[in-house]
């Protein structure tokens, strides 16, 4: 027999005797149950971080982004650790990438040399009797134990439960991951969902809101391209069916006499057969003055005279008795109180503003201009649109006259035809309707912020870019007013308030870093709700598939992020300054993410963790 095959022979026979005795006997019998140790620290070792040994029979049971236990015995103390790199398998006393391993590779040898495994830990905290973790001040022993935390023991050190289910942590399939819609501290703070195209964005945000709603709160979608119009039907996408399938989920879509979608008049739906279909206009007078300057884009001279028509058009309400009326002291103290950064005057209508405008432009005009009529050089009096012709009101021609005459506007008629033209233009979409019909109101603040309903403003069909900024901006703050006012009743009756959400689709283009620096006015008022709704129970969503766009202070007014695929390296710069506590490992991972996963940070969360998000119950209309 030769010395190989004599030596192999003894080593099987070892084997068999401690296999018969019952197995390798621990040096120390609380270790049962561990799947490597701690190894000794290197010149180039990092703070927080320890490698971590595993034993050939152990190399998968520890995955990337799994919760271990490291118990160093000699000084007692326990420490909370995340795998954050690895599992690498390595081979025992040859180098991974030594030329005896590279010949068996290259001749399809069927050696496998013995390997052990390699884990990066980054280490949480020191981890308590009571159970609560507390920042490191030592690092574990060489040569501790380590221990893989089940599903059960993760999911308590995690905190990363709620009733809003988004997924499943990666490293631990077992533990859900989700944020309480009660929870002061998740919501109401602002959420930011990012990534590029493709990335599942969609998916996610389709989650959020179904299961938002079914937890109790109000949402609100801002949805630009009619995506979550077909919301109350469950997907037939069949990669979605069978992801729901392998997660005991099954396809549901939203209840349809508890989801409405809106669309501004005159203007169409994606979904023209959803049950529950309203049509709705805007109101010029619930919109800041400042704002609709800033979305007209208005040069120095036209906007110096939309505000002169503006302060004309106050005075001429009330010489009309329209706003405020005789004797309603009410109304009186609302005139006195209104911040016209916030909101606007109330009845001021486009059609009010360009007869002002076209009445100012015919004062401004010298005379003997040819382009005047007769009658004109003789009483000066404009041809005006429909809010002078069909006013009830007496001498409301003459007023208007008189108010004009004693405001002495500003010249130039140039001027004042460009911005009559930039109202016209704003008029003929006929979306500020004024009118009492049912299809044709407002929107009723009010029935939005019902508990469980999910109200989808369908802007799909406006074919123009400051027609959505107008809608935004007139949904933001009708919400917030709404809401305001149900917080003040709530606590009168000492109840908690309906949260509400409002997801704004394509935040990039209604907040975008060079739109916020033309409208300073129109993002204070977003800055003022974010802040605002923090102590009233609204939250702001921002979803965006380009957050280069976004402002650095729009990302700084969240507090919860979901990242999917980013691969812009400055703008996974910009987030490593924004969102805390994301560690190396899940940050390299970002720009390569799968579709359907997503670095996820809610401040309930022990740390941000990697998640698989659970594919859509409900259809999306633009799914592939």
């Amino acid at each position: 027999m030769s010395e190989t095959n004599g030596t192999a022979t003894v080593q099987q026979q070892l084997a068999a005797d401690i296999q018969e005795a019952g197995g390798a006997k621990l040096t120390n019998p609380e270790d049962a149950g561990s799947v490597g140790v701690t190894m000794f620290d290197l010149p180039g070792s990092d703070d927080l971080t320890v490698t971590v040994l595993l034993g050939r029979e152990h190399l998968q049971h520890a995955p990337s982004q799994s919760l271990v236990r490291i118990c160093s015995r000699k000084d007692k103390r326990n420490y909370l650790g995340a795998v954050t790199a690895g599992p690498f398998a390595e081979p025992d006393g040859l180098r991974a990438d030594s030329d005896i391993l590279k010949a068996v590779a290259t001749h399809r040898g069927d050696y496998l040399p013995p390997f052990h495994g390699r884990i990066q830990v980054t280490i949480l905290g020191e981890a308590l009797k009571d159970g609560e973790l507390t920042p490191p001040r030592l690092r574990p022993l060489p040569n501790s134990p380590v221990f893989v935390l089940n599903d059960e023991e993760a999911a308590k050190v995690l905190k990363c439960g709620g009733d809003v289910r988004l997924g499943l942590a990666v490293g631990h399939q077992g533990v859900e991951v989700g944020a309480p819609a009660k929870a002061k501290s998740v919501f109401p703070r602002h959420t930011a969902i990012l990534g590029t195209t493709g990335g599942g964005k969609s998916t996610t945000v389709a989650g959020l809101i179904a299961r938002a709603r079914a937890a109790g709160m109000a949402v609100i979608v801002l949805d630009v391209e009619g995506e979550y119009t077909v919301m109350h039907e469950p997907t037939d996408h069949k990669a979605m069916r069978a992801g729901l399938s392998d997660r005991g989920l099954s396809p549901e879509g939203v209840p349809a006499k508890q989801m409405t979608v809106y669309h501004l008049v005159g203007r169409g739906t994606a979904n023209p057969t959803h049950p529950n279909r309203k049509e709705f206009s805007l109101q010029l007078a619930r919109l800041s003055p400042w704002t609709v300057k800033e979305i007209m884009d208005l040069s120095d001279a036209q906007e110096e005279r939309f505000f002169k028509a503006y302060d004309i058009a106050k005075p001429l309400l009330r010489d009309l008795d329209i706003f405020p009326q005789k004797g309603q002291l009410e109304q009186e103290r609302m005139a006195l109180e209104i911040d016209e950064f916030e909101r606007g005057y109330p009845r001021v209508t486009l059609p009010l503003l360009i007869d002002i405008v076209r009445a100012c432009a015919q004062r401004a005009e010298p005379k003997g201009d040819k382009r005047r009529g007769k009658k004109e050089e003789e009483d000066d009096t404009p041809a005006f649109e429909p809010w002078c012709r069909e006013l009830k009101a007496p001498g409301a021609v003459d007023h208007l006259n008189k108010r004009v005459n004693a405001a002495n506007p500003p010249g130039s008629v140039v001027s004042w035809h460009a911005l009559h033209g930039r109202l016209s233009r704003l008029n003929r979409l006929k979306v500020f309707c004024e009118e009492t019909q049912e299809s044709t109101r407002p929107l009723k603040y009010t029935d939005l912020i019902k508990p469980s309903a999910l109200s989808v403003i369908d802007l799909s069909d406006t074919g123009f870019g400051e027609l959505n900024n107008l809608s935004i901006a007139d949904v933001l703050r009708g919400v917030q007013e709404a809401q305001d006012a149900a917080c003040e009743k709530a606590e009168q009756q000492k109840q908690s308030p309906t949260p509400v959400l409002i997801v704004i689709e394509e935040a990039h283009e209604f907040l975008s870093e060079e739109r916020v620096a033309k409208t300073p006015v129109l993002f204070e008022q977003v800055a003022k709700i974010a802040k605002r709704g923090r102590k009233r129970w609204l939250g702001l969503c921002f979803v965006t598939q380009l957050p280069a766009h976004l402002p650095k202070q729009v990302l700084g007014l969240c507090n919860s992020f979901i990242l999917h695929k980013l691969q812009d390296p400055q703008v996974v710069t910009l987030l490593k300054r924004t969102v805390g506590g994301v560690d190396d490992g899940l940050w390299d991972r970002l720009p390569n993410l799968a579709p359907g996963q997503a670095v996820v940070s809610f401040p309930h969360f022990a740390r941000p963790l990697l998640v698989s998000i659970d594919p859509s119950q409900a259809k999306l209309r633009l799914m592939e």
